[in-house]
């Protein structure tokens, strides 16, 4: 049977919730809410870029606070995740949009990204692209938010993340996770298969390689240099604590200067 290299997430969206089930997806959403109300007096309009199946943007409209926008590139995610808001009767608008090709006739107070997406982001200029595209549909003062996860991260977590499987319905997946410190990029290649009613027989095999650039602070700091957003915060983990060098995980915290 012939494998089909398939585009992230065009496959894995039948796991993906599977593969994230055991994250606090209430813990970020509070997380990003605390970040939204200690530096923005008066937040309505916030976008959620690279949302996934919508968890993070769902947990937010339960606190009954903003309107949610939530965008993803893969329209597989993006169907997935208006299906779960039907279900949950959840006031948010789902959209597709790569978050390199920024576009939207709405202006937002906040924009935010979370679970490391903005490492997807391969060099310096899909950055400084993805920091102008929001720029652009931001309102004067609003607030941009992002993670990523830094070279600790990649060495801490590549031993439990390889050689990993899981299923769920008739989908099934084995993961293999690499870290290379000299290309400075974090491989997860997923081999994913879908099988008959029976469990067993393999239908349908498929072959997703995720990779992800690995930024430093530094190198995030000398990016964001480049542009003229102000620098409100860098926090480390679910904290409101200032991140370092040793950080795993850093969340930006970036104020758009445009003038009206």
């Amino acid at each position: 049977m012939k494998t089909e290299q398939t585009e992230i997430y065009s496959a894995l969206v039948h796991l993906y919730d599977t593969l994230m089930k055991d994250v606090d997806y209430e813990m970020w959403a509070d997380f990003i809410d605390e970040v939204i109300q200690t530096h923005h007096p008066d937040p309505i309009e916030v976008m959620e870029m690279a949302c996934g199946t919508g968890a993070i943007a769902l947990c937010l409209s339960e606190l009954d606070e903003y309107k949610l926008t939530a965008t993803d590139q893969s329209e597989a995610m993006v169907e997935k995740a208006r299906q779960k808001a039907a279900e949950q009767e959840a006031d948010v608008q789902f959209h597709t949009m790569d978050f390199r090709d920024i576009n939207s006739n709405k202006k937002y107070d906040v924009i935010f990204s979370v679970f490391d997406s903005v490492n997807y982001l391969h060099n310096e200029a899909d950055i400084l692209k993805m920091l102008q595209g929001c720029q652009d549909i931001l309102k004067p003062g609003g607030l941009l938010i992002y993670d990523f996860s830094t070279p600790q991260n990649s060495l801490e977590a590549v031993d439990y993340l390889n050689n990993e499987e899981g299923s769920f319905g008739s989908y099934r997946y084995f993961r293999e996770s690499r870290y290379e410190p000299g290309e400075q990029f974090h491989y997860n290649e997923f081999d994913i298969e879908e099988l008959a009613e029976d469990g067993k027989t393999v239908i349908r095999s498929f072959n997703e390689v995720h990779k992800q650039r690995i930024y430093s602070l530094q190198e995030m700091l000398s990016i964001l240099e480049q542009t003229s957003y102000h620098q409100v915060a860098k926090y480390e983990g679910f904290d409101l604590v200032d991140a370092d060098e040793n950080s795993t995980r850093i969340t930006m915290v970036l104020r758009c200067q445009k003038q009206q």
